[in-house]
């Protein structure tokens, strides 16, 4: 099947079984273990494994995601204005490495559409929990069209609508499939960006939301410092690392079917040893209460470990929930139980 219709058929069957109260029902089940409880960033996370944004993009399954054992949900990415994505297809297997390439292009509703249902989730996901609820974030990046002298204002569009419904906010400036965004990464750009969203989130929800940016693997060491001395000049909460990869070194699957795939992100397990030394050059130079959120070739619960090991405070994982199925988030959760 198409990997894209592929995608949705299978979300489509999570969010049926939740819609009958199948995943409700289950919920003991897949629940993480208490002893997995942990506070990061002044918030309670059930477990420190959680889903990456890109899967849940429209915040239209943030309950059966909960409901099956991800200790966090992050939606999006969410954009200012409503936008198609780029054309189709735009999602790529690459099976003997256990990785997918996409170039979605943030295909979403906007920022008031996806606003309306995070709201929802939120209150609903507070009266279904009694005890430590699984925790909302929200990822929000700048809409194609909107020029990039004009990124921080489409942000702000964003934030005025989302953060006051996130439990944390991420400004997402890494992605390769927006033309231009990762310019956003330089000092110069993230500077004024992140203080201002930062500022107008908290005005905006009457409380601190806490603030992380994504950042690339593909960034240099250099790069990366000036990143991690920002955040540490601006109080930021967090950061998370590592988005997709331009790269395509070191794959096992055939060149000439990587070439023909052609421009996108790449993502799963040839991703795992950057995004390891990205987390482990931030957290040397990074204060020891920023939280960083380590994703990038997850698959196992020892890979989760070796994050958390590296100096992590949560891990994500996203492209192996795609091979590994609905009962992933349960096994990892069930196997750091018995390993940490």
């Amino acid at each position: 099947m198409d990997p894209e219709k592929a995608h949705h058929f299978a979300f489509d069957a999570i969010k049926l079984a939740q819609k009958v109260g199948l995943t409700k029902a289950t919920r003991k089940f897949f629940a993480p273990a208490p002893k997995l409880k942990r506070t990061v960033m002044g918030i309670d996370f059930p477990s420190p494994f959680g889903l990456a944004a890109g899967f849940d993009k429209g915040a239209t399954g943030i309950l059966a995601l909960s409901d099956i054992g991800f200790g966090h949900v992050e939606i999006g990415t969410v954009t200012g204005q409503a936008q198609p994505g780029n054309p189709q297809p735009r999602l790529f297997r690459l099976v003997e490495d256990r990785a997918v390439i996409n170039r979605m292009g943030f295909n979403n509703e906007g920022a008031e559409v996806v606003a309306a249902r995070v709201a929802q989730s939120r209150q609903q996901l507070k009266a279904d929990y009694s005890g430590t609820r699984p925790v909302l974030g929200v990822n929000i990046g700048k809409t194609k069209v909107v020029e990039l002298e004009d990124a921080v204002g489409d942000y702000l569009a964003s934030t005025r609508q989302l953060a006051i419904h996130a439990d944390y906010l991420v400004v997402n400036v890494s992605s390769p499939n927006t033309p231009g965004l990762r310019l956003l990464q330089s000092v110069e750009s993230l500077r004024p960006l992140l203080s201002e969203v930062g500022e107008l989130a908290d005005h905006t929800a009457g409380r601190h939301i806490p603030l992380l940016v994504k950042i690339a693997p593909d960034l240099s060491d250099e790069d990366i410092a000036d990143v991690a001395k920002l955040a540490t000049e601006l109080g930021l909460d967090g950061i998370i690392a590592t988005n997709t990869t331009i790269g395509r070194d070191g794959l096992t699957s055939p060149a000439a079917k990587v070439e023909e795939i052609g421009a996108g992100g790449l993502s799963g397990a040839p991703l795992k040893q950057r995004s390891l030394e990205v987390l482990r050059q931030l957290r040397s130079m990074v204060p020891a209460d920023m939280a960083l959120i380590a994703v990038g070739g997850v698959t196992t619960a020892q890979d989760v470990k070796d994050r958390l090991d590296a100096g992590a405070d949560l891990v994500q994982g996203y492209t192996a929930f795609l091979y590994e199925g609905p009962f992933w988030a349960r096994s990892i959760n069930r196997q750091l139980e018995r390993i940490l």
